[in-house]
């Protein structure tokens, strides 16, 4: 299995467990003489049974990142860059949105507001940090393409 559709199994068993979170809460209390309209001790097997898989893809994925070069560091290396990129863009995006808001009047007064940073340095600085990130993500999947899963 490539690491790339262990990365797409492992999203879609995210998505199942969150499911059977709110299908058990749903299903786990019902009135006295009525029947749930799923059984719980079923959804539980079900839940056991993925959360188990996903624990052992989780296991594997994390060993392949470690063990796999990618541009000379590896891919667990680049994965923290590409994270820590997100969100210095993300702090960066929320400044330049705020920075960009000097139309704000106080009632009853004219108080003058001016952005107190550059906002078109920051929003070049966004734009780059953006590229990088892209870059990143573009050499982390085809890397995932080509990769095959430790598995045990």
């Amino acid at each position: 299995m490539k690491l790339a559709e262990a990365l797409q199994e492992r999203a879609d068993l995210n998505r199942k467990v969150q499911s059977l979170r709110d299908r058990l809460t749903s299903n786990c209390l019902v009135q006295e003489g009525e029947t749930p309209a799923e059984d719980p001790a079923e959804l539980l097997v079900e839940l056991e049974e993925s959360t188990d898989r996903l624990i052992d893809l989780m296991a594997a994925i994390n060993r392949t990142n470690c063990a796999t070069p990618l541009d000379g560091r590896t891919v667990t290396d680049v994965i923290a860059e590409k994270d820590g990129l997100n969100l210095k863009l993300s702090v960066l995006r929320q400044v330049i949105y705020e920075a960009s808001q000097t139309a704000r009047r106080a009632t009853h007064t004219e108080i003058v507001v001016r952005s107190a940073v550059n906002v078109a340095a920051l929003q070049k600085q966004a734009d780059g940090l953006a590229k990088r990130i892209r870059l990143l993500d573009n050499s982390l999947q085809a890397c995932n393409w080509t990769t095959e899963l430790l598995e045990d």
